[in-house]
């Protein structure tokens, strides 16, 4: 659970004097969002505009989803470019991501990461980054990360993650629950729900109760590795994460027959300081343990000096991807023909 993502989001709806205390924030939370649709002038970009975001706060696997479709959509011929808003870095943009010298604190992280994939615009004005993409002809469509709750850019498909195991907590509204708005409002904005990973739950899984909430298309994904991961049997491990959910990747290396022998869970995008790092150190190296964690995690390394550093040099990552099952990645396909079938995939 991240540390600033409370527990009690993922308990039973109603349950908790706090999330009734909370509700009423929450639905001016929902009616603040709901007001900015009602009030917004979307720009309709020449290019085609296909959104992955989420239903609630973060912790999807919504990155390694937008990176999926990006390599899909290649695959078809596409010259795909990335718009994100840049969370975590402190440029406004719009600007072209340089995957060879951008930072994370410029940049955020997830921007350096979409990079080795695609081209990357970051905008904190999505209208703005979508004209910047127009204007550079370096693509055929534009994928947008994270703007399910963004009404400045009209979009031509979204795509709304959700993970399996988690689904929407509580069901409520941002205080009182994870939300971002209220779920009917939500759904109405998506054409496509991808659930990530299986279900703790044989007999209520989140496919269930979202096909008697969604009647669009629901597809199944999983996070699975990348590259060698025959180091990470037996191993003494490790794990610090700073991501939004960070016991999926904790699981993931007990499954691959890691021992984790200690796991430092931080919020996500959060910023390493020197006493983070001497702190990982000091329990890799109490537990005669390898350090490991995310690639998201350990590119924020990057710019760092003295533990930091050390922290990055001694550190090793598992690199995930988010794959679709054949039969999502074909209704995928089947149901992007149409977006992407009109717009040229050259220039």
């Amino acid at each position: 659970m991240r540390l600033d993502e409370p527990s009690w989001w993922y308990r039973p709806e109603g349950s908790g004097a706090i999330v009734r205390l909370l509700r009423p924030f929450g639905a001016l939370y929902g009616w603040a969002v709901e007001r900015r649709f009602e009030r917004a002038e979307p720009y309709r970009s020449s290019l085609a505009v296909i959104c992955i975001g989420n239903l609630t706060a973060g912790g999807t696997g919504k990155t390694p989803m937008v990176m999926q479709l990006g390599r899909i959509l290649a695959s078809k011929g596409q010259r795909p470019a990335f718009l994100t808003r840049g969370y975590g870095g402190r440029v406004k943009g719009p600007c072209w991501v340089d995957a060879q010298s951008s930072t994370a604190d410029e940049v955020g992280d997830e921007a350096l990461l979409l990079a080795r994939v695609a081209p990357t615009m970051v905008s904190r004005d999505r209208a703005e980054g979508a004209r910047a993409i127009e204007a550079s002809g370096a693509a055929s469509v534009i994928i947008m990360d994270d703007g399910l709750q963004n009404p400045s850019l009209h979009k031509d498909f979204t795509l709304a993650l959700v993970d399996a195991r988690r689904g929407i907590g509580n069901g409520a509204v941002f205080p009182a629950g994870p939300l971002r708005a209220r779920l009917p409002f939500q759904l109405e904005r998506v054409d496509a729900i991808v659930v990530n990973g299986p279900s703790e739950h044989s007999d209520d899984t989140a496919l269930e109760w979202l096909a008697g909430l969604f009647r669009g298309p629901i597809l199944t994904a999983r996070p699975e590795p990348v590259g060698d991961i025959a180091w990470i049997r037996g191993t003494r491990l490790v794990a610090f994460a700073g991501i939004g959910h960070p016991e999926r990747f904790f699981g993931l290396l007990e499954a691959l027959g890691g021992k984790v022998v200690a796991r430092v869970t931080l919020p996500d995008h959060h910023r390493y300081t020197e006493k983070d790092a001497a702190r990982i150190l000091a329990l890799a190296a109490s537990h005669d343990a390898i350090a490991v964690t995310t690639e998201k995690d350990f590119v924020r390394l990057a710019s760092g000096s003295g533990s930091i550093s050390e922290l990055r040099a001694r550190s090793r990552t598992l690199d995930i991807r988010l794959a679709l099952d054949p039969r999502s990645t074909a209704q995928l396909e089947a149901l992007l023909r149409p977006v992407i079938g009109a717009v040229p995939a050259t220039r």
